[in-house]
């Protein structure tokens, strides 16, 4: 599930299969009803991929610290593969203490738990820890950048290329709006697979990124600290000031430099509700935090998730069957089908069924059927897969008896 959510993240960086994922990829809002003071804006749903609104999503742009977000699924999901492990312990070569801006003020030679460099790097954004993880894992930082464009191509994020692991100023290093938000769906689902390259990176935060529980642990702490070898203390504020301010911000990224202005990438949390706003090239870094909050209460205020199936829900529906001795089947749904809905427009939200009028043994548990479809205004805006609840045996003898026997006990 966090793969997703930062892959989404990075794709914008939120629970779902790929073939389940239908996100509505046309913004529903044309026109945002306050100024988007932004070079780049995005506003989603994490839970249905959804684009409420967007300006120049889709523009190039340097995204400065934003850069992170690939630094950090790449350590998560080498955590995951059994590759690295939060108690090892890591050297810090002299380059990595070296960098500017931002940092832990790691000592060159000394030696750190391996949480540590991921906390400070998620919390503090700091420059240090994460050249140090790029270094543990490729060797070096011009080996991790090939590795982070690597996955970049993986995930389908063809506007992104990286060149070191920090996001500090660097020729031909860039993303979009849409990629710089994270991605929410389940675990066994492909993070960017069921979305453009872009929208789908923030649906897969969620779904494969923010869900991780390492991410979270940290993501929406206010302040810590990392103790260096002799005592010195180095205190770690989150740059992301949504984190202490508003109410239910737990995540993901902030940037600035001098080329990529101010960037954010902000996901809140309130009930079982999730949205990603990204800020790009706002002017100053207090604009950032307006804006994307702005958008965030927007979210919240206007819109909510409806869910007409949950996965696994039988269908109110007998499908009629031939050629065995049942003469009727029940389906269910292979995925949750929700739908991101604008408050006061629920009588416009419909579902429907497209199934067959009957289907032929032998048929296997599970096969697909046919389809549940979401509708607005009586257009189709999404669906999901209708499959058979159970095995349909072809008839013969040994069915036909095994079935009259089940049927006279």
């Amino acid at each position: 599930m966090w793969k997703k959510w930062i892959s989404a993240l990075l794709a914008v960086c939120f629970l779902l299969s790929p073939v389940c994922l239908r996100a509505q990829r046309v913004p529903l809002e044309t026109e945002a009803p306050f100024e988007l003071e932004a070079a780049s804006v995005l506003l989603m749903d994490a839970g249905t991929g959804t684009v409420i609104l967007e300006k120049n999503a889709d523009e190039k742009r340097p995204v400065a610290s934003v850069t992170k977000l690939m630094t950090i699924l790449l350590v998560l999901e080498a955590l995951d593969e059994g590759k690295i492990t939060l108690e090892q312990e890591v050297t810090v070569s002299k380059a990595a203490a070296g960098m500017g801006g931002s940092q832990a003020l790691l000592d060159a030679g000394g030696i750190y738990p391996l949480s540590e460099l991921l906390k400070s790097l998620i919390i503090a954004s700091a420059n240090d820890s994460a050249v140090a993880l790029a270094e543990l894992l490729m060797g070096s930082e011009e080996n991790f950048a090939a590795a982070m464009n690597r996955r970049a191509q993986e995930l389908g994020l063809n506007d992104t290329h990286y060149v070191n692991a920090s996001g500090l100023p660097a020729e031909g290093q860039y993303t979009t709006a849409e990629i710089a938000a994270p991605d929410v769906a389940d675990a066994e689902a492909q993070f960017l697979e069921a979305f453009e390259a872009v929208k789908a990176s923030y649906v897969h935060f969620e779904q494969e990124g923010l869900g991780h529980p390492t991410y979270f642990e940290y993501s929406g702490i206010w302040m810590d600290e990392i103790v260096h070898k002799g005592g010195r203390v180095t205190q770690l504020v989150n740059t992301n000031r949504l984190i202490r301010f508003y109410e239910g911000a737990d995540g993901v990224k902030t940037g600035s430099t001098n080329e990529a202005k101010y960037c954010v990438s902000a996901t809140a949390k309130r009930g079982d509700e999730r949205f990603l706003a990204v800020v790009l090239g706002a002017p100053t870094g207090a604009k950032r935090f307006d804006l994307a909050g702005k958008l965030l209460n927007y979210a919240f205020e206007n819109y909510y998730t409806k869910t007409f199936l949950v996965k696994g829900q039988v269908i109110d529906k007998q499908i009629p069957v031939s050629g065995a001795l049942s003469r009727s089947i029940s389906a269910s749904a292979l995925c949750d089908l929700s739908v991101l809905v604008k408050r006061g427009e629920e009588k416009n939200w419909t579902m429907e069924f497209n199934l067959p009028k009957c289907v032929r043994a032998p048929q296997r548990k599970g096969e697909v059927i046919g389809q549940a479809i979401a509708l607005y205004c009586g257009e189709r805006v999404t669906d999901v897969p209708i499959v058979l609840c159970e095995e349909i045996p072809k008839l013969g003898i040994p069915a036909i008896i095994r079935e009259i026997f089940f049927r006279w006990l």
